[in-house]
């Protein structure tokens, strides 16, 4: 018969191994996959690299409040700007990768600044997993309503002359600064540009003729363009925009290709597990899908583009590729 002694000892053995057994369980139960019946069970996060009020702002807003009614969570907006975008994007990179922490991410965060700065905290391929294109907008080519230009032949003429013109943007680097710089390359002659600390600005100078002429989004510029301020002259896109129909593409005018737009994409960091994905993928398709989104993104000058899941990695190799080339030809570098 055993003794007290080992009988005791049995039973704390025993316990000890019950314990583990617990604490094993307790730890494949915090530390397991997401699951796609359980995701998600709390807020989302969406981070925007830019500040209120813009295009980019604008868009995650809309989105956000669509696929929370799919997903039965909030969808939270927060911006965090600073460095082209490159503060809240490099954030949303280093955050967990569980699916709560997304980035509403732009043609400049995931293309342009790829070869604009030259030391960039993120990658925008290998930190990131697509969730999914919201869509694109081509930026309209605006000059002064009663200015003498009425044409882009006009725009060569003037910039022939000695001393050129000039024309402004939201900034170095960015897809308006760049669309300037390959319209000189197309038309010649001189074409000083102007960076803005915001588009806002540098719009307002195009009104007022202290630059001749700029590229920009339609949402910001349709409303001057309809109170008979400001005229457009083309659109950056190879096809017209469904916002202003009547308005000739670039490409139209002159010999040579000209499709430049900006878009906007949904990310996750990097290894966010497959079910989270999946999940978001689907809230964005649904909501894409709606009526009322269109209307809304249609009204920011947001066009839909069909793109699969599976070609949005290529989409974005693709994109740096492009924009690349005009940064280096832009002479444009953010240290």
């Amino acid at each position: 018969m055993p003794t007290i002694f080992h009988q005791t000892r049995f039973m704390t053995l025993r316990c000890k191994a019950a314990a583990l057994t617990v604490g094993v369980c307790l730890f494949s139960m915090f530390s397991s996959p997401v699951h796609a019946q359980d995701y998600p069970t709390q807020s989302i996060r969406m981070i925007v690299p830019f500040g209120p009020g813009t295009s980019t702002d604008t868009v995650a807003r809309v989105m956000a409040n669509a696929m929370s009614e799919s997903l039965g969570q909030s969808i939270i907006v927060e911006n965090k700007a600073g460095a082209g975008g490159t503060i809240g994007t490099e954030q949303v990179a280093r955050s967990p990768a569980d699916g709560y922490t997304i980035l509403m991410g732009t043609v400049g965060t995931h293309a342009i600044n790829k070869t604009l700065y030259k030391k960039l905290g993120y990658d925008p391929i290998k930190d990131f997993v697509p969730i999914g294109l919201v869509g694109q907008t081509p930026t309209l080519l605006i000059v002064k309503a009663d200015s003498p230009f009425q044409s882009l032949e006009d725009l060569a003429v003037a910039a022939s002359k000695p001393g050129g013109i000039s024309f402004g943007s939201a900034g170095n680097g960015t897809s308006g600064h760049l669309a300037g710089e390959l319209l000189k390359a197309r038309l010649g002659g001189e074409m000083t540009h102007v960076p803005y600390k915001e588009g806002g600005m540098a719009v307002t100078d195009v009104i007022s003729g202290q630059t001749q002429f700029m590229f920009y989004h339609p949402a910001a510029t349709l409303p001057h363009i309809k109170s008979g301020k400001l005229r457009a002259l083309g659109v950056s896109s190879a096809t017209r925009s469904t916002s202003t129909p009547e308005t000739p593409t670039i490409a139209e005018q002159i010999d040579g290709e000209f499709d430049l737009v900006a878009w906007f994409m949904i990310y996750a960091p990097a290894s966010t597990p497959a079910p989270a994905v999946n999940a978001l993928q689907k809230a964005l398709h649904t909501a894409l899908s709606t009526q009322a989104v269109k209307t809304k993104l249609s009204s920011q000058g947001v066009e839909q583009r069909d793109l699969a899941t599976t070609d949005l990695n290529k989409f974005s190799q693709d994109e740096i590729v492009k924009w690349a080339e005009l940064v280096k030809q832009s002479g444009a570098q953010i240290d």
